[in-house]
């Protein structure tokens, strides 16, 4: 039943000495119109969304500065402001807008910091729990754009540092320099190029947050791998969208799988997940 939803039920993770999150959060991107571009069709049905991910227990949001851009984490803080005790928001720079659906890397120094106080200002935050590069620029060193994050940390404007799509090499690169709480690599049972990235984060206690959890789940082709997954979900009584996301939990204690909806059904299907417990069989049959 609905009223037994609780992200609660996949268990937590530590960001750091000083965070604690359920381990199923909500990534807030597609709170936006289409393309990632400007705001949502319906507004009031986005702040609703969030406000409902937060009753059911998700303490954790991921955002960044180019979702829309500033649309959501703008909707963030309307919606959520002043935050709950414990709710913690990570967002990230180092991306810029030119149009609806393309991304281009900026991770100049001078860039992440106007983006970080920008970022500041839409969330109505003196600091920002989890700030992530959002990817690695290869006209800019990454460790002159990391070391503008230890200086934003050491200003209190950031309690976190953490890195999204990079590679092992890139990764410890990284952590030469400071210590970094999450990784967010594109990872999903058809997706698995992070494989070594996993192992790594879990030897060291670092959050994983896969981006497109659900690349095998609801939204896939018919493959091998999504047949598998519907007859796992069959079994289950659940949606593949759920198994796909039990998957991922079962697959690493570390993993912090943060799917996006701007569907309230989806959302409490998603969020529902948490408490599915797949055996041993059925991480087998999904190798």
């Amino acid at each position: 039943m609905k009223a037994d939803i609780d992200a609660s039920a996949a268990g937590s993770i530590d960001l750091g000495t000083d965070l604690r999150v359920n381990r199923l959060g909500f990534g807030a991107m597609r709170i936006t119109g289409r393309g990632v571009w400007g705001d949502p069709p319906d507004v009031s049905a986005a702040v609703k969304l969030l406000q409902r991910a937060v009753a059911l227990g998700v303490n954790f949001i991921d955002t960044a500065d180019a979702y829309g851009p500033e649309t959501s984490e703008t909707l963030i803080a309307r919606a959520l402001h002043p935050y709950p005790k414990g709710l913690v928001i990570a967002t990230k720079g180092g991306l810029v807008r030119p149009g609806p659906d393309t991304w281009n890397r900026d991770a100049r120094p001078e860039h992440l910091r106007q983006a970080c106080e920008a970022s500041l200002k839409r969330l109505r935050m003196d600091c920002i729990d989890v700030y992530q590069l959002h990817a690695p620029d290869p006209r800019v060193p990454l460790e002159d754009s990391i070391g503008e994050l230890v200086r934003l940390k050491a200003a209190g404007k950031i309690r976190h540092i953490g890195v999204s799509n990079v590679n092992l090499s890139e990764l410890t690169r990284c952590e030469r320099l400071t210590p970094i709480v999450s990784v967010q690599n594109r990872y999903n049972l058809e997706h698995r190029q992070s494989d070594e990235v996993i192992a790594h984060c879990q030897s060291e206690g670092i959050a994983f947050l896969p981006w497109a959890p659900l690349g095998s789940g609801r939204h896939a082709a018919r493959s091998a791998t999504v047949r598998t997954l519907a007859a796992v979900a069959q079994r289950h009584g659940i949606s593949t969208g759920q198994a796909a996301i039990a998957w991922l939990l079962r697959r690493s204690p570390v993993m912090l799988p943060i799917p996006g909806t701007a569907s309230m059904e989806h959302l409490e299907e998603n969020i529902a997940a948490a408490a599915v417990q797949l055996t041993q069989e059925d991480m087998r049959e999904l190798g």
